[in-house]
């Protein structure tokens, strides 16, 4: 059930959805202070974390994105405000999904989890917002983990030092608008219409989720309309094609690795073969259904998806998920199907309190979605909260409050129940 804050200190905001992501610099306190900690992480990889607080917080929240730098999160101000640091960690790869191995962000993570209880603090929640929510899943599921059952390797076969690194186990999580795994949210979203991955205009007809043969209408024309019977056709071809592009980036590593051992054993390998490493393109991954008929797993959403309102733009345009990648940053990130940064995988694991905040207006997560990853949580002290506003928490409408200081409210009042 949606729910309006009845806070009546919370000033309404209609211009909240200007401002994505970041805080409305009004309501950071006059107190809050910033502090920048330089870090290096148990492989020796140079990352920052972003220390907001007042005076002698005893619980820290922590926030992390394994691709963007959420220095100036929404939450930050609030959660401030009310008594709590806040711990904005840097991830290795800002901006940057070309080199994004997830086994390499848990130990991001852990260098800002290793400095926090350094510096004395109690209580220790970790934020996950978006992306953020599988990465700190993942964490959990190896931080419980003794040392020597950890992964060892990357699904690339890349060396990972998660068994030597001290991984601290956390105290709670709020998942805000998470979504179920960078791979498994491209499994949902790739367009399975592309029959030559060297040329993202090569389509077959019969899969194109953007002609009107296959029920397409633009969002003015009241939106697509789908048959049941092509909704599992494409399901089915969107596996496949993540499928095909696993077998392209594994067939790149075996390639490069059998160069490599022809020249240890003094073959005749080539130095230039054993130590190129592919970059791809992935085009074409802003097509999930549900973004143009919203009478598939209906909710509060508005027509178009989390890129924007032209489908035939984001879906070819320069910027998107999984654009460029090496072999590794494939499989360990954007693969639906090998990634292991998942609720699906790590979900389990998490006995910790658990609050999870659901926009009922996003459109890169689903009902249906939302619905798994919380029943994948394995806490018995797990609750969930449906806010109305749009993947990043903006007004549906003019006349609404903002979902950001609904949530805000929600998440306060859950931590005050727990970690005083």
């Amino acid at each position: 059930m949606s729910e309006k804050s009845e806070d009546p200190k919370l000033e309404r905001r209609v211009t909240a959805g200007l401002r994505g992501a970041s805080w409305d610099p009004a309501l950071v306190p006059a107190g809050m202070s910033t502090q920048v900690f330089p870090l290096m992480t148990a492989d020796g990889a140079p990352v920052l974390g972003y220390l907001h607080a007042q005076d002698r917080e005893q619980t820290v929240v922590f926030i992390m994105h394994p691709r963007e730098l959420l220095v100036s999160h929404y939450l930050v101000p609030h959660l401030v405000g009310a008594g709590y640091a806040c711990w904005v960690q840097g991830p290795r790869t800002v901006g940057n999904d070309l080199r994004l191995e997830h086994e390499l962000a848990v130990l991001d993570v852990g260098a800002g989890m290793l400095k926090l209880r350094e510096l004395g603090f109690e209580h220790v929640v970790q934020l996950g917002n978006s992306g953020g929510a599988g990465l700190f899943a993942f964490y959990n599921h190896q931080s419980l983990l003794p040392p020597g059952e950890r992964l060892a390797r990357t699904p690339g076969g890349r060396a990972v030092k998660l068994g030597e690194a001290v991984l601290p186990v956390v105290d709670g999580f709020i998942f805000v608008a998470p979504h179920p795994g960078q791979g498994k949210l491209l499994r949902n979203m790739i367009d399975p219409s592309v029959t030559d991955e060297r040329d993202p205009l090569a389509v077959d007809p019969a899969l194109d989720p953007f002609s009107p043969a296959n029920g397409f209408r633009p969002g003015k024309e009241g939106g697509a309309r789908y048959a049941p019977e092509f909704v599992a056709r494409y399901r089915e071809a969107q596996a496949a094609r993540v499928a095909r592009i696993d077998a392209r980036a594994r067939a790149a590593i075996k390639q490069r690795m059998a160069e490599k051992a022809r020249m240890k054993e003094g073959g005749a390998g080539s130095a230039l073969k054993a130590n190129f490493s592919g970059i791809f393109e992935v085009w074409r991954t802003d097509a999930d259904l549900r973004c143009f008929d919203t009478t598939l797993d209906p909710s509060d959403r508005r027509w178009g998806s989390v890129w924007g309102a032209e489908p035939l733009v984001s879906n070819v345009g320069s910027v998107g998920f999984a654009r460029v990648c090496t072999p590794e940053s494939w499989l360990s990130t954007w693969s639906g199907i090998i990634s292991r940064a998942s609720f699906e995988l790590c979900g389990g694991a998490i006995k910790q309190p658990v609050l999870m905040i659901y926009y009922t207006g996003d459109n890169s997560v689903f009902p249906a979605d939302a619905a798994a990853i919380f029943e994948s949580i394995g806490s018995r002290d797990k609750q969930r909260v449906d806010i109305r506003g749009n993947h990043h928490g903006q007004s549906l409408r003019l006349d609404e409050q903002s979902g950001q200081e609904i949530a805000a409210v929600r998440v306060i009042g859950w931590l005050r129940e727990r970690f005083v």
